[in-house]
């Protein structure tokens, strides 16, 4: 009971009519106050076995930087495009946000030696294939080879992540199609989104994990359509991205509390999140009632 305490205190997840469902981390944050991607989050959630994502976004000599934007200038205090920075570029640089240095791909294998068994951090890269390359690939397996740490690999592009598969076997790996299946319900309904995620499922990334923007669940189930059980029935895992607290000191708003009701009532894996804790809290004292 202590340590069950002591869990649900640290965010990590909700038991809920037997199902498990863990809360991610988003962008290394345990909360909305945290700065952004923070190494000392980062290693408090390794030493609790929390879900983690970051954004890796790729330089020009073949590596890469946790950053989620494609410039310098909306999260540090450098200027231009990353895809035209190398690793002495970017030494120099720190995060606006407390003036931190960068977390540069170099490092974070190394960061993760003292990891939990249960941690798991998501490198969600934010470039396709094309810019990435055959160099890229090749950084990832060069220091990510050996890791011992769980690691999920996501992306957009579908090329990427076959290209993980081929040359980093052993790690994880997530396919996002949320843009496009709005596309394609847009253009075509339901029975299209429900055609296109059966051959993404079955596709060449074998995916561990599909990310779908948690909406995008609710209103497919509101139309019949439940794209939860349609991944797991096919030994899938679903993230539903990302839900955040407006008031994570309050906890649920009316509207918040039925949409996420209805999320967990479909019983996904994972939930993307900023306020880890406090959702876990808010949702404690909801179910309470």
């Amino acid at each position: 009971m202590q340590m069950t305490k002591l869990l649900d205190a640290q965010g990590l997840e909700i038991l809920h009519e037997g199902h498990r469902t863990r809360l991610k981390w988003h962008r290394l944050r345990k909360r909305f106050a945290d700065p952004l991607f923070s190494a000392e989050v980062m290693a408090e959630g390794f030493a609790a076995g929390a879900s983690m994502e970051l954004d890796l976004r790729v330089r020009a000599d073949g590596g890469f930087v946790v950053l989620h934007d494609r410039e310098l200038e909306g999260e540090t205090t450098g200027h231009g495009l990353i895809a035209g920075s190398r690793l002495a570029d970017l030494r120099g640089i720190r995060m606006k946000d407390g003036g931190r240095p960068l977390i540069l791909s170099e490092d974070l294998a190394a960061m993760m030696q003292s990891s939990h068994p249960a941690a798991l951090l998501q490198f969600d890269i934010k470039d396709d294939y094309e810019a990435i390359g055959v160099g890229g690939i090749a950084h990832l397996a060069e220091h990510f080879r050996d890791i011992s740490a769980s690691v999920i690999v996501s992306g957009g592009s579908f090329d990427l992540i076959v290209a993980v598969k081929e040359k980093l076997p052993h790690l994880l790996r997530g396919i996002d199609p949320t843009d496009k299946l709005y596309d394609i319900r847009q253009a075509g309904g339901w029975k299209a989104v429900e055609t296109e995620l059966r051959a993404d499922l079955s596709g060449p990334t074998e995916p561990d994990t599909v990310y779908l923007h948690w909406p995008l669940i609710l209103a497919a189930a509101k139309d019949g359509l439940d794209m939860i059980a349609l991944c797991q029935d096919d030994g899938k895992r679903v993230d539903a991205w990302t839900f955040t607290l407006k008031h994570p000191e309050v906890g649920f708003s009316d509207e918040e509390w039925r949409s996420f009701q209805a999320l967990m009532a479909l019983k996904p894996d994972q939930i993307t999140t900023d306020e880890a804790p406090a959702t876990e809290r808010a949702w404690r004292r909801g179910t309470a009632d």
